[in-house]
């Protein structure tokens, strides 16, 4: 959005009524027909502006996308999120991180945040596709994180606790983190992260932690195989949510949880992540690439593995995999 468009839509806010191109175009020093063009997009981003000859212009209804102005107004963070970039359709939130850090010092890029209103080529966990139609929160985050090699895996963890901590604090949900990287709501998923790295050695080059929740979404659009296990805000509300406030306050749960992590605390992390668990005292199924077995899953340790207590009494100590709650 370009600075007039939002200098035009600050004043329609503002505006106790309807007030007149004139008017607008003698404020900001401009023409009358560069009024109206900027009007015009401001219309193609989906705010509902209503003009007449006689009044002039009307603000009736904001944008339902996730603009980086409207972001920016409920955003109150001191990083995460200061930079924003925003598209209507692309394939990946993902692959447009890794292009600007291709391009640019990821230290330049530390907190911005990518976001899709929709992603034609989404990409989950072990190389799964994401589906992502319009309605949801499609967003990567770009960080130069100041936290040890070992420990970088708790960014996910952070992540998870923003994303329940948004889901509980806006609409009352009993959000939980089902191990490893998703969030359910009820017995169904309405969320998951992923975090990418760009590493050698020790030298953390960027992390990209990707984020999507369920919010908007018809489980009608869903494919027939996800209509089982997933769900969205919308469907457990009985509403429409407002995705602007959601992600504000994903974003600014995200930045406590982050800078407890980059300030050493990850015992304090690693406290709210279990009492926000679904996965924990749970009998579970445990699928690795070179095994399927079932137990109890007693703890998660320092380094985000699960503990699994064996039926025959065994522990196992699960770092990667799939897990299904029994």
């Amino acid at each position: 959005m370009k600075d007039t468009a939002i200098s035009i839509l600050k004043i329609l806010e503002e505006a106790p009524g309807p007030i007149s191109g004139e008017r607008i175009a003698e404020q900001l020093g401009i023409t009358r027909s560069a009024v109206w063009k900027q009007v015009r997009e401001l219309r193609r981003l989906g705010y509902s502006i209503v003009s007449s000859r006689t009044e002039g212009y009307r603000l009736e209804s904001t944008s339902g996308k996730l603009l980086p102005y409207e972001i920016h107004k409920q955003l109150r963070t001191r990083l995460i999120g200061k930079q924003i970039r925003h598209f209507d359709r692309t394939a990946s939130t993902s692959w447009i991180a890794k292009q600007l850090a291709s391009e640019t010092d990821p230290e330049q890029l530390h907190g911005m945040v990518i976001i899709a209103e929709e992603q034609t080529g989404g990409v989950g966990r072990l190389g799964r596709a994401w589906v992502s139609p319009a309605g949801g929160i499609w967003v990567t985050i770009i960080l130069k994180p100041k936290i040890p090699i070992d420990q970088l895996f708790m960014i996910t963890m952070a992540g998870s606790i923003a994303i329940a901590r948004a889901i509980r604090k806006e609409y009352n949900i009993s959000a939980l983190i089902k191990w490893p990287n998703d969030i359910f709501a009820g017995e169904k998923k309405v969320g998951g992260l992923l975090l990418e790295l760009a590493a050698e050695a020790d030298t953390v080059h960027y992390a990209l932690l990707g984020i999507g929740i369920d919010a908007n979404i018809s489980l009608d659009e869903l494919p027939p195989n996800l209509k089982d296990t997933v769900t969205s805000l919308e469907a457990e509300v009985g509403h429409e949510v407002d995705r602007v406030a959601l992600l504000a306050r994903v974003l600014r749960e995200f930045e406590l949880r982050f800078q407890q992590l980059e300030d050493g605390e990850y015992d304090s992390i690693i406290r709210e992540w279990k009492s926000l668990s679904l996965t924990l005292d749970q009998r579970v199924a445990i699928r690795t690439i070179n095994k399927t077995f079932e137990g109890v899953a007693i703890d998660i340790d320092r380094h985000g593995a699960l503990i699994i207590r064996r039926d025959n009494g065994g522990i196992e100590r699960v770092i990667a995999g799939d897990c299904f709650q029994l």
